[in-house]
């Protein structure tokens, strides 16, 4: 027997389902509210910040004459490492619940009824992500004869001149040489240039770096659209969505500022830097264009931003805690001992995850 129409001024709870319930619940219009002139300043001032917290971490460990100190670049990297975990949970993962999750409209809705989908997307997300990097380290090892054991790291360091896979995933270094200023920060020493460890070093990272800021940069333009046509909470996303862009740009930074790039790639860093600073402005300026028109409640619209909150929501739980935590803190031979550094750097993390785990209260 087919339902009847809902009518919700007379509803026989008896005769409608828990999904038509739901999805009249949902259902909103047009939320856009005027005040245009404010909404452009919001493009250009968070454009700005945004992009410029992204190219600090780059432009310390890149531009030696600023002689940033070591422990603003420390706290700059293992804050934005914070900042990309809590993201992926409660920026991403949480919100797509809400999108296409068992309790939602979508979620009650024909085939999106028969799973519980933002867990397995992100899931999926997250294991090809994996794939992706094992394949292009296992490439590296393959093709230039790189030893993936730890027994064979100083052998291949001391006497071949070639790198291994753990020196590739080395972080902080005692005793090592200094670079732009920054002692005991070994894996900038080959920031740039022709050698052959900085190359295997770039093919080894980049891609696994690529799909981070794919992540990201989705997540990004869904902020933007929906910060275009927001009515009455527009004055409490807007401040919050600086410092969340922010700090998200900081995060992005932050794992760029260790991957080394060949001469012939040295404008990259600074170009995937800007792709993330001006993502979110352009997605404002979309959203203005559609001011009057674009529903972020709709359907459709809860399905696609459900889908890639999920998806992005994996590529950053993977390279949160497998690219920047494990590669930095557990599986790093090399790591300093000196437990005031650590310390810092725990504390740095947790900082960044906290604040941007509290953020998630209003975006």
């Amino acid at each position: 027997m087919a339902s009847p129409a809902f009518d919700p001024e007379h509803v026989n709870l008896t005769e409608v389902s828990q999904a038509q319930i739901t999805c009249y619940f949902s259902e909103g219009g047009n939320e856009y509210n005027g005040r245009l002139g404010l909404r452009i300043a919001s493009l250009f001032i968070i454009g700005a910040v945004s992009t410029a917290v992204t190219f600090f971490p780059v432009v310390a460990t890149r531009v030696p004459k600023l002689r940033i100190p070591l422990y603003v670049y420390l706290f700059a990297r293992y804050f934005g490492s914070g900042v990309i975990i809590a993201t992926a949970f409660i920026h991403l993962l949480d919100p797509a619940y809400d999108e296409i999750g068992p309790g939602s409209c979508v979620g009650m809705t024909g085939g999106w009824a028969s799973y519980s989908w933002p867990p397995g997307i992100a899931l999926i997300s997250a294991m090809l992500t994996f794939l992706l990097d094992f394949a292009a380290e296992y490439f590296v090892q393959t093709r230039y004869g790189m030893p993936h054991n730890q027994a064979a790291v100083e052998n291949t360091i001391t006497t071949s001149g070639e790198t291994t896979h753990q020196y590739l995933h080395s972080s902080d270094v005692d005793n090592a040489e200094k670079y732009d200023g920054y002692a005991d920060m070994k894996e900038l020493k080959h920031l740039s240039g022709d050698s052959t460890v900085t190359e295997l070093e770039f093919k080894t990272q980049i891609a696994a770096f690529l799909v981070l800021e794919f992540g990201v940069l989705f997540h990004s333009i869904f902020i933007g659209l929906n910060l275009g046509v927001a009515g009455d909470e527009f004055d409490t996303l807007f401040p919050v969505i600086v410092f969340h862009q922010s700090f998200e740009g900081l995060g992005i930074g932050a794992r760029l500022s260790s991957i080394p790039f060949p001469s012939r790639l040295s404008k990259l860093p600074w170009i995937l830097c800007a792709a993330y600073g001006l993502t979110t402005p352009l997605a404002i300026a979309i959203g203005l264009g559609v001011r009057t028109t674009y529903v972020n409640s709709s359907f459709t619209a809860n399905v696609v931003n459900g889908l890639f909150d999920s998806i992005s929501a994996g590529i950053l739980i993977y390279t949160g805690f497998v690219e920047m935590l494990a590669r930095d803190f557990l599986f790093n031979p090399n790591r300093t001992n000196q437990r005031g550094r650590l310390a810092f750097m725990i504390v740095c993390l947790f900082l960044g995850t906290g604040i941007m785990a509290l953020l998630g209260k209003w975006a």
